[in-house]
């Protein structure tokens, strides 16, 4: 995945609660149905690319994180993902 500064990403997080939001996808409950592992997508923008292996990426409250490109939870907003998501992105 080639990723510049300004473009924007999709990462999938995986996440555990007793009540998922409406958002999340792949829900799956534990053993005995007390809680919940899910998938929410969240939509980030690339701040820096770092040795091409690292990209920083800010959240729409200003948050920064250090992902590896490598990863398959990370993947590149296309056309499409943009447009139907627009009101999470910035």
């Amino acid at each position: 995945m080639r990723v510049r500064p300004g473009d924007f990403v999709v990462f999938s997080k995986s996440k555990n609660s007793s009540h998922p939001s409406p958002r999340a996808k792949a829900i799956h409950p534990t053993q005995h149905g007390e809680c919940y592992s899910y998938i929410i997508e969240k939509f980030w923008k690339v701040v820096q690319v770092i040795d091409n292996e690292i990209i920083e990426v800010e959240t729409r409250r200003g948050k920064r994180h250090r992902l590896d490109m490598n990863t398959p939870l990370v993947r590149k907003a296309g056309i499409l993902h943009q447009l139907i998501y627009r009101d999470r992105f910035f």
